[in-house]
C-alpha cells in the first residue's frame, strides 16, 4: 500500500513539474493557455456592467447609409459634409476616423486620366483641366473639413513577415515618442515592418492619427488585448483610442513610465505606462492593455451616418460627445471575434478603450503574474500530493475547498485589485492531480478487487470482497491460524425427508432452503465453506479479520432459525413439510487456508475447534434444540440470553465443554421467558449438587409447562436412573456423548 502511495506522489511531482514548465515559459502547452483565455473571458463576462457609455457616440456606416449614399468609398465631398454637420451642426467634441484614406478620390483619377488623354494634348484645354481639377478636387475640399478641427485619422501598420508586409504607402502622423525617450533601443513593444496610411494631403490638416489594427490577436483569433503603441523605426505611434483622448486633451505630451520587474530589458527597466493630461493608463511589456469590455454590441450609441449628412440625428445624442467614425456593414469586413461577442465591429472595440483610458478602467495582469503561478501550481502541487494518502470523499472534500480558495484569491484580485491572475492553469492541475489520484486508485483498487474476488469471490459477497479492496492489506489463501468461529447447519431428519422426493424435487428443495440461508449468512460477514448434501459450513474471521466473529455467528444462526420457519408457507403451498435445521457454533482457534491436494484445492478451516462445532450440530438433536453454542462463544457473546444445555464430553475429545442454547438478545425476553430461565437454572443446579428432589420438581413443573421440550424429559429421564444407579462419588455432572 505504501507503495502506491509512493508512485501517486511521484506522478503528482511529474505532473505539477510539468505545469511549472509551462508557467515558465520553457515549454508551452497551447491548450492551457487556451483555458486560461476562456477562464479570462468568463471572468469578464461575469461583471461586464451592461451599460451605455453616452460619452462616446458611433457613426455608423450601416447598411443604410450605403443605400442612401451608395457604395463605399464614398466621394470626399460627402465626407467633407459629414465632418462639417458634427462639428457645426452637431458640435461633437472630437472625431475620430475608423477607416484610412489611402487614395484619391475618383473624381481626381477621373481628370487625371483627361489630363492624359487627347484633351490634354491641347495645351489651352490642358490649363482648363487643371484649374477645374483644382477648383473641384474632393481630397482638397475634405482636407479643408479637417483644418483646425479635432479630427483623429485612422491607419494600420503591417507587423508580420508577408509579401507585401513591407509596403508603405500614404503619410505617417506625427510620433508621440521616440525611442530615445525610453531610454533604450532594447524593447519588447511590438514593431512595425509597414504601414498603409492616409493621403499627406489629408493626414497633414487633420489634428493627429492612431492606427486601429492589432497584432496581438489571441490564438483563437479573438481580440483581448490591443498595443496602445507600436515602434516604427525608431519611433512611437498611439492606437486610435489613445490618439482620440489626447486629441480631447488638446495633444498633451505623452511620459512614458519605465520600471523593474518582468519582461524588463538588458537594463532592467520595461515600459510599465502611459502618463498624459492626468491619466495614467497601465501597460505591459508590449505596451497594450486588455480591452476594458463594457458589454456586447450596442453599449455605445449608434447613429447612421445618413442620418448625420440628412441632419436628422439627435443632437441631444452628438452634442459634446466624442464621435468615432465606423462600419458595422458585413460586406465592409470590420467585425471581429471578442470575449463579449464573436461578431463585433471594430469600431466599438476602440469605444470600449476610449471608455477605459476616460475611466482608469483596465484590468491588466501583473509584472509578476508568471511569478505567482509558479507559487499557485506549487502549492496546489503540495496540496495535491496530499490526495494520494486520503481516501476519495476527503480527497474530493479538499480539492473543492483548494479549488474553492483559488476562486476566492482570484475573485479579490479580479475585483477588487483589477488584477488579472492565473486562474486556468492552476485549476487544470488541481484537476489533474485528482483525476489522476483518482483514476489511479479505481484502476489499482479494480486490480486488487478483481484479484480478491479471483481468490475468495465463491466464498465470500461482493460487499466483503469491496471491503478487502478498500482496506488495500494483502490477502492471501496461504494457510494461517486464527482465532475464529465456525457453524454448521444441516436438516433435522434429512435422510427420511430425501426419500419422499423425486431427484428433480429434491434439488429444488435444496435450492429454496440453502438460498436463503446464504444470504443470511453472508449479510451476517460470514464465509460460505462448503455444502455438504444438506449441511452448511461457514466461518467468520476470514479471510476478512472479524473481532466480532462470535456476535454475527449467533445472530446469523437465529437470522437462519427465523428465515427456515419464514418459509413454511411457501413451503406448504408446494406440498413440501416445513424444515428445521440443527446448528453447532464453536469459537477458538483454527487453521485456514487453501487446503487440499494437487488436484482439488478448498479454502477452509480445519482444527479440534472445528471438529468441536461438528459435535456441537449432533447433539442438538439429543437436546431437541434447533441451535448449540460452546462455552467459548458463549463467552463472547454476553449480550445474548442462553439457557446451559449441558457439560458434556464428545467424542475425540477428553477435555468437557458446556453447551449452551442462544434464545436471544437479553433485553428481547419477556418475562415468562426471564422466569422459565430463572427456574431451569435452579433446577439444573440442583442437580449438580445431586439434590435429585428439588432438581426433579423444578424439570417437572417445567415440563407441565413446555410438554414438548425435549430438554426437560431429557433431564426427568437421567434423575430416574440416577435414582435407581447412585453415580460414584467423584461424579461430576458430566455426560458422554458418543454420537457424531
Amino acid at each position: 500500500m505504501i507503495m502506491h502511495h509512493v508512485v501517486k506522489l511521484l506522478l503528482s511531482v511529474a505532473v505539477t513539474g510539468l505545469f511549472v514548465l509551462h508557467a515558465s515559459g520553457w515549454w508551452s502547452f497551447s491548450f492551457l493557455q487556451q483555458l486560461e483565455d476562456i477562464a479570462y473571458d468568463a471572468r469578464l463576462n461575469l461583471t461586464l456592467p451592461g451599460t451605455v457609455d453616452p460619452r462616446i457616440v458611433i457613426v455608423d456606416i450601416d447598411e443604410r447609409s450605403l443605400r442612401a449614399e451608395g457604395q463605399w468609398p464614398w466621394p470626399r465631398g460627402r465626407l467633407a459634409a459629414l465632418v462639417d454637420q458634427l462639428f457645426e451642426r452637431y458640435q461633437v467634441a472630437v472625431l475620430g476616423f475608423d477607416v484610412v484614406f489611402a487614395e484619391p478620390d475618383s473624381t481626381d483619377l477621373v481628370f487625371r486620366a483627361l489630363i492624359r488623354g487627347p484633351l490634354g494634348q491641347d495645351a489651352q484645354r490642358r490649363t482648363e483641366l487643371e484649374r477645374l481639377r483644382r477648383e473641384l478636387d474632393p481630397d482638397r475640399r475634405f482636407a479643408a473639413a479637417l483644418s483646425d478641427r479635432p479630427v483623429v485619422l485612422g491607419y494600420y501598420f503591417n507587423t508580420r513577415m508577408s509579401p507585401d508586409a513591407g509596403i508603405q504607402f500614404g503619410r505617417l502622423p506625427n510620433p508621440i515618442a521616440s525611442i530615445r525617450d525610453l531610454g533604450t533601443s532594447d524593447t519588447a513593444l511590438v514593431e512595425a515592418i509597414g504601414y498603409g496610411a492616409n493621403l499627406p494631403l489629408l493626414q497633414d490638416n487633420a489634428r493627429s492619427g492612431g492606427f486601429f489594427n492589432s497584432p496581438l490577436v489571441s490564438q483563437d483569433g479573438v481580440f483581448r488585448r490591443v498595443p496602445l503603441l507600436i515602434r516604427y523605426r525608431n519611433y512611437l505611434y498611439p492606437q486610435i483610442a489613445l490618439a482620440v483622448v489626447r486629441a480631447l486633451l488638446d495633444d498633451p505630451p505623452v511620459e512614458l513610465v519605465m520600471a523593474a520587474g518582468y519582461g524588463a530589458d538588458a537594463h532592467g527597466r520595461r515600459l510599465e505606462a502611459l502618463r498624459f493630461g492626468g491619466f495614467t493608463v497601465p501597460v505591459d511589456e508590449l505596451g497594450a492593455v486588455l480591452v476594458p469590455y463594457r458589454g456586447r454590441q450596442g453599449s455605445f450609441p449608434y447613429v447612421s451616418a445618413a442620418e448625420v449628412l440628412a441632419g436628422t440625428a439627435d443632437p441631444r445624442l452628438l452634442a459634446g460627445a466624442i464621435v468615432l467614425v465606423g462600419t458595422t456593414a458585413t460586406g465592409l469586413l470590420d467585425l471581429r471575434a471578442t470575449p463579449v461577442q464573436n461578431v463585433y465591429p471594430g469600431v466599438e472595440v476602440n469605444a470600449n478603450l476610449i471608455a477605459g483610458i476616460l475611466d482608469h478602467n483596465f484590468r491588466s495582469r501583473p509584472a509578476y503574474s508568471a511569478g505567482l503561478e509558479i507559487v499557485q501550481l506549487g502549492i496546489v502541487g503540495l496540496l495535491g500530493a496530499l490526495l494520494a494518502w486520503l481516501t476519495p470523499v476527503w480527497a474530493l472534500l479538499l480539492t473543492m475547498a483548494v479549488a474553492g480558495t483559488l476562486l476566492g484569491v482570484n475573485g479579490y484580485l479580479w475585483l477588487a485589485q483589477a488584477l488579472v491572475a492565473p486562474l486556468a492553469t492552476p485549476l487544470a492541475l488541481l484537476l489533474a492531480l485528482y483525476m489522476l489520484h483518482t483514476s489511479y486508485s479505481f484502476f489499482i483498487e479494480s486490480r486488487r478487487e478483481r484479484r480478491i474476488t479471483r481468490l475468495f469471490g465463491q466464498y465470500v459477497p461482493h460487499e466483503i470482497v469491496a471491503e478487502m479492496s478498500r482496506r488495500g492489506e494483502r490477502y492471501s489463501l496461504e494457510g494461517e491460524s486464527r482465532r475464529m468461529t465456525v457453524l454448521f447447519s444441516d436438516i433435522a431428519g434429512f435422510t427420511t425427508l430425501s426419500e419422499q422426493f423425486e431427484p428433480r424435487q429434491l434439488t429444488q428443495l435444496m435450492q429454496c432452503y440453502l438460498t436463503p440461508l446464504t444470504r443470511i449468512i453472508h449479510e451476517h460477514r460470514g464465509t460460505i465453506d462448503k455444502y455438504i448434501g444438506d449441511a452448511i459450513m461457514a466461518f467468520w474471521g476470514a479471510p476478512l479479520a472479524d473481532p466480532e466473529h462470535a456476535r454475527h455467528a449467533v445472530a446469523a444462526a437465529l437470522a437462519m432459525a427465523r428465515g427456515l420457519r419464514a418459509l413454511d408457507d411457501d413451503f406448504h403451498a408446494r406440498g413440501w413439510p416445513p424444515l428445521r435445521a440443527r446448528t453447532g457454533i464453536n469459537s477458538g482457534v483454527m487453521n485456514v487456508g487453501n487446503m487440499g491436494s494437487e488436484f482439488r484445492m478448498s479454502y477452509t478451516v480445519l482444527g479440534d475447534a472445528v471438529n468441536l462445532a461438528s459435535r456441537l450440530e449432533g447433539a442438538a438433536k439429543q437436546y431437541g434444540v434447533e441451535i448449540v453454542i460452546s462455552e467459548h462463544t458463549r463467552a463472547l457473546v454476553p449480550e445474548y440470553a442462553c439457557r446451559e444445555l449441558d457439560r458434556v464430553r464428545v467424542k475425540g475429545r477428553t477435555q468437557p465443554v458446556a453447551m449452551f442454547e442462544p434464545l436471544g438478545l437479553t433485553n428481547d425476553l419477556d418475562a415468562e421467558q426471564n422466569a422459565e430461565l430463572t427456574e431451569y437454572e435452579e433446577a439444573l443446579r440442583a442437580y449438580r449438587r445431586r439434590d435429585w428432589n428439588p432438581a426433579e420438581a423444578g424439570f417437572q413443573r417445567l415440563r407441565e409447562r413446555q410438554p414438548d421440550c425435549r430438554l426437560y424429559a431429557l433431564y426427568l429421564e437421567r434423575l430416574a436412573t440416577l435414582r435407581v444407579e447412585s453415580p460414584p462419588v467423584d461424579w461430576d455432572g458430566i455426560f458422554n456423548l458418543e454420537t457424531k
